[in-house]
């Protein structure tokens, strides 16, 4: 992967390696403040959360169990060494979900902050391992696929999955928890929409 600043220069392993642990560290922190509120999100993350309502299952494990057909397709559309990336930040978040509540344990969070900064901060780790030419997997990986083949901005197909993943979710969240998840989810596809456009630092 070429770096914007020049041609040739490229992350070395242990920078791919730190970049991986803040973004898996952002997503689970992310995932915990909306989880806490009751909240879901787009994207993969979304679909974890709502199901964890639903089925005695922890987000965690989900986001694992709904990634593996959307990280099949990503060994095809986006080659083997993004799979392989985003394949190892998949269970980096699934691990992280799991070892995070031994050392940071959520009480109380205010919903409307648990939208915008769980949101946020979802964004951010997704940005953060896409600028390392990874994913999260699931829907990621197909905005990801469409901006680098299609030069579609990843961020506003996000949205329009998105809006399918929160359509549904009314049908489970009081309204109130349904409307704040628009707003995290608006706030996560934000990020990718402002610092993830073609012809920036796009990981390639």
């Amino acid at each position: 992967m070429t770096s914007p600043y020049g041609p040739g220069l490229r992350h070395s392993h242990a920078e791919d390696v730190y970049a991986f642990l803040i973004g898996c560290s952002l997503i689970v922190m992310g995932l915990m403040c909306l989880h806490k509120a009751g909240l879901v999100t787009g994207g993969v993350a979304g679909i974890a959360l709502l199901l964890s309502y639903l089925v005695p299952l922890t987000p965690g494990n989900l986001f694992t169990i709904i990634n593996i057909p959307f990280l099949l397709f990503a060994i095809r559309a986006m080659g083997p060494q993004f799979a392989l990336k985003t394949t190892i930040a998949s269970f980096g978040i699934t691990a992280l979900a799991s070892l995070l509540p031994n050392v940071l344990m959520l009480s109380y969070v205010q919903p409307l902050f648990a939208a915008l900064f769980g949101g946020t901060v979802i964004g951010m780790g997704i940005l953060s391992l896409a600028r390392h030419q990874a994913g999260v997997g699931g829907t990621g990986v197909i905005t990801l696929w469409l901006q680098k083949s299609r030069g579609i901005n990843a961020g506003r197909v996000q949205i329009m999955i998105d809006a399918a993943i929160l359509a549904t979710s009314a049908f489970f969240l009081p309204w109130e928890k349904a409307l704040l998840s628009a707003v995290s989810a608006f706030a996560m596809s934000s990020v990718l929409m402002v610092f993830h456009r073609p012809g920036r630092y796009i990981g390639h």
